[in-house]
């Protein structure tokens, strides 16, 4: 006698729509492709690269499926919030949310004036967030559950030179994605974090392109990460196959964040500090 075991039903029937902020370029252009893919319809919020955005939009058109597009400063992220329920209208529901849009500084932190770190706070901290609150509202009012996916940095964990505010905000991103997954669990609302390491994108200087093969000698995998390789983990979370993941995070960085006290034993000099 045999028996076949069977995964357990999942308790989801949320929109099948996303939003997913800064998708005009990098990471969150190849999440809003990849969600397409799977049968989202998508919003698409850029701060100023309209052309981007209408591009990514095209792509998700190309793919069958919907998208709405919309301009969205976190600088002001009580304000800027108010698109993600605009775009929740335009598409008809809300199922899942991706907090992608980010910014950072490069200065030391006793040089850095309270504007900056309160602007790169806002952007990468308080609107992710606001955007998280207004989402996870309209996902309990529904009542079919939902995902909340926000884009750390492998420095939510680990602190980098001239990086403060973003070093911060994600480390702070990363509690909240905890926090906001104690609290919406028992809506049947999920609550994860991606957090790339060095990816191929606009926001590292440099381009949307496969990352060439050897050029990181120092990294277990030698390369930078290609966006659609955080994209493919965004889109598996956003997904029916992660309904018993809530409050973790999934580093997406070639095995970067391994090689801290190997890199620390081969520094020949002082070259790390801010001497």
């Amino acid at each position: 006698m045999s028996s076949t075991a069977t995964a357990p039903a999942s308790r989801f029937d949320y929109d099948k729509v996303a939003v997913v902020t800064g998708a005009d370029s990098g990471i969150g252009k190849a999440t809003a492709v990849a969600l397409a893919a799977q049968g989202f319809d998508v919003g698409i919020t850029y701060h100023t690269d309209e052309e981007g955005a209408r591009d990514t939009a095209a792509q998700v058109r190309a793919a069958g499926r919907g998208a709405a597009v919309r301009r969205h400063d976190l600088t002001d992220p009580e304000i800027a919030a108010g698109v993600v329920d605009e775009l929740a209208d335009e598409l008809g529901g809300l199922g899942v949310l991706v907090n992608n849009a980010g910014t950072g500084s490069a200065e030391p932190l006793l040089d850095l004036g309270y504007d900056q770190w309160r602007s790169v706070l806002a952007v990468d901290l308080d609107g992710a967030f606001m955007c998280s609150q207004r989402a996870a509202r309209r996902m309990v009012g529904r009542g079919a559950g939902g995902r909340i996916i926000n884009v750390t940095s492998v420095h939510e964990e680990y602190p980098r030179l001239d990086a403060g505010p973003y070093c911060a905000a994600k480390g702070g991103l990363r509690l909240l994605t905890r926090t906001l997954a104690l609290e919406l669990g028992r809506h049947d609302i999920t609550v994860n974090a991606v957090a790339p390491g060095e990816i191929a994108t606009p926001m590292t200087g440099q381009e949307d392109q496969p990352p060439e093969p050897g050029s990181r000698p120092g990294y277990p995998l030698g390369r930078p990460g290609d966006a659609r390789e955080v994209a493919s983990v965004i889109a598996f979370l956003a997904g029916p196959g992660s309904s018993y993941v809530t409050g973790a995070t999934f580093f997406v960085d070639g095995g970067l964040v391994l090689m801290g006290p190997q890199a620390a034993g081969d520094i020949e000099k002082d070259i790390w500090s801010c001497a």
